[in-house]
């Protein structure tokens, strides 16, 4: 048996540590870093899951049931301390919760690529979220694209987007912060009161009611406008009136728990992940990351970081 350490989400707005023994498993990882994803971590620290959604929200490797106490987390990066050779010693990557070290089976476990940092790999999750929400899109070359938020998700989505030849992407955001990440992920900038019209795609990753009506409003006719926000609890109103028929808009849902249908016949759930891996490579998406953390310090600091609208990306760093 090996001795962890791991963080449980144990009532509305309150983290705590609490120790676990962990059985031998094929690999086993010593933590170096987890990212926090902001978004979904907020509603499950709020106890904000749905009844309805309480299977389909566990996590890999969760402990507890929703609401509380829950062992939550999806963005695991560590280093390999027993496990087949060719891998031991190796970084890796897996969906489980933060936690100091992590007993998996070796289909769980996902070596970075050479070259991509630890701290970085961080945001895999979120890549490979970004990274379907792209294929739900159908973004091509030469399309007007919005993102709607830019948060986290919305900007990695806005630059793997201006990768595209001829794409015109603008990020919109009310945060004025947002906007040098945008612009050096190679998108445009736009406060909602400038938000550009007649668009080819518009994807809304805000979770803010708002933020839906302005990208239907930002639509052109016929175009795609796809919901990337995940509410909880909440029941968005979604103004379906107005010219929403006229205009024939296309509303779809995004959400990673299923590849998107146009790859889904080739693509595994590994291969999606070794590809947003393989995007992450570049080092332009460093600028994502706005904060650290140490693990022993995070039941004080994380209930107020992931409350925070303000920051990106905060990981937690292991000791």
């Amino acid at each position: 048996m090996t001795h962890a350490q791991a963080l449980w989400y144990t009532g509305p707005g309150q983290v705590a540590i609490r120790g676990e023994e962990l059985e031998e498993g094929e690999v086993r990882v010593r933590a170096l870093y987890s990212g926090i994803s902001r978004g979904t971590e907020r509603l499950v620290l709020q106890g904000r899951v749905p009844l309805s959604e309480h299977q389909r929200m566990r996590c890999p490797r969760q402990d507890g049931e929703f609401p509380f106490p829950v062992k939550y987390g999806y963005a695991l990066v560590g280093e390999v301390e027993h496990g087949p050779k060719n891998l031991e010693g190796k970084s890796v990557f897996l969906l489980h919760p933060h936690q100091t070290r992590a007993s998996a089976a070796l289909a769980e476990v996902h070596r970075l690529p050479k070259g991509l940092p630890a701290r970085r790999a961080g945001l895999t999750a979120n890549m490979e979220t970004a990274l379907n929400i792209m294929w739900d899109a159908g973004v091509a070359a030469g399309d007007r694209v919005s993102i709607v938020g830019g948060g986290v998700l919305g900007l990695l989505i806005a630059g793997l987007c201006a990768q595209i030849p001829g794409a015109e992407t603008t990020v919109v955001d009310p945060d004025p912060a947002r906007e040098t990440p945008a612009r050096t992920l190679g998108a445009a900038f736009a406060r909602p009161a400038d938000a550009p019209q007649d668009q080819d795609v518009v994807i809304h990753t805000s979770a803010a009611e708002s933020g839906l009506t302005l990208a239907l409003n930002s639509a052109g006719i016929e175009a795609r406008v796809v919901e990337a926000s995940w509410y909880g609890d909440k029941a968005p109103a979604i103004p379906l009136g107005g010219a929403f028929h006229a205009r024939r808009l296309q509303l779809i849902s995004s959400q990673v728990g299923m590849v998107a249908p146009g790859h889904r016949p080739r693509w595994t759930y590994a291969r999606r992940l070794q590809t947003a891996m393989t995007l992450l490579l570049d080092p332009v998406f460093d600028i994502l990351i706005t904060g650290e953390l140490a693990f022993a310090d995070a039941p004080g600091q994380m209930p107020g970081i992931i409350a925070d609208n303000t920051g990106l990306m905060t990981v937690i760093r292991y000791p």
